[in-house]
């Protein structure tokens, strides 16, 4: 599958991009995992924004924050990606370029992210590690995991 990454500001995103965004997250939070919670928390400006697009579907993006904005390390969240696209590799690829562009924006350092439990095996294969007991976040069983 061919895809266009794209790594920006909330600044430098277009008004359709940000829409799509939004959509996205909506999709898979909100509706899908029937969620209800605020997306819209103040954080976005914050953060670069990494998109995955197929042609101009969004299929997969994240939120990347340096150190000390979120937590004292650098931190990925609003991991998320298209029903359609998965179990094709996009999620994987997706935290793994999060990781590389935390890196070259920040430098190398740890980098926390806060994932839904039933999403830990995922994570540790590509070298998380969980750092906190389980607690619930809208109704939903998180921990925190580090990448060394």
């Amino acid at each position: 599958m061919v895809l266009q990454w794209k790594i920006k500001t909330f600044e430098e995103l277009t008004v359709h991009e940000l829409y799509k965004i939004l959509q996205l997250r909506m999709e898979v939070f909100i509706v899908e995992q029937q969620c209800v919670f605020l997306d819209a928390d103040d954080n976005d400006q914050k953060a670069w924004h990494l998109c995955a697009w197929k042609g101009e579907k969004l299929v997969g993006c994240t939120r990347l924050f340096a150190p000390g904005t979120m937590y004292k390390e650098a931190a990925i969240g609003r991991v998320v990606n298209a029903a359609q696209v998965r179990g094709t590799g996009v999620g994987k690829a997706l935290v793994e370029r999060s990781v590389l562009a935390v890196y070259q924006l920040f430098g190398r350092g740890p980098i926390k992210i806060g994932a839904q439990l039933y999403l830990k095996k995922f994570y540790e294969s590509m070298g998380f590690v969980q750092d906190s007991d389980i607690y619930l976040e809208d109704n939903i069983e998180h921990i925190k995991m580090i990448l060394p």
